[in-house]
């Protein structure tokens, strides 16, 4: 097998990956949202997200900055 270790096919790599989880975590979130955290999956991604943001800032003004910044980062 031809592995390619090089910074570049990391970074390649981890680009393929970010490709897919990102839509997955978003449709979760979505789903989430709509159906409520007691959802199997679902809830999970969904509580998971609530406590990174209840973490990053009481009011979640912070944790919107921060996702707003990550967001704009990756579409570059």
């Amino acid at each position: 097998m031809d592995f390619d270790l090089t910074f570049k096919g990391i970074r390649k790599f981890l680009k393929k990956l970010t490709g897919i989880l990102v839509p997955l975590v978003f449709v979760s979130l979505l789903l989430g949202i709509i159906f409520g955290p007691d959802t199997p999956f679902i809830g999970d991604v969904y509580n998971n997200v609530a406590e990174i943001i209840k973490m990053l800032g009481e009011d979640g003004l912070l944790a919107l900055i921060s996702v707003i910044i990550i967001l704009a980062y990756l579409k570059k």
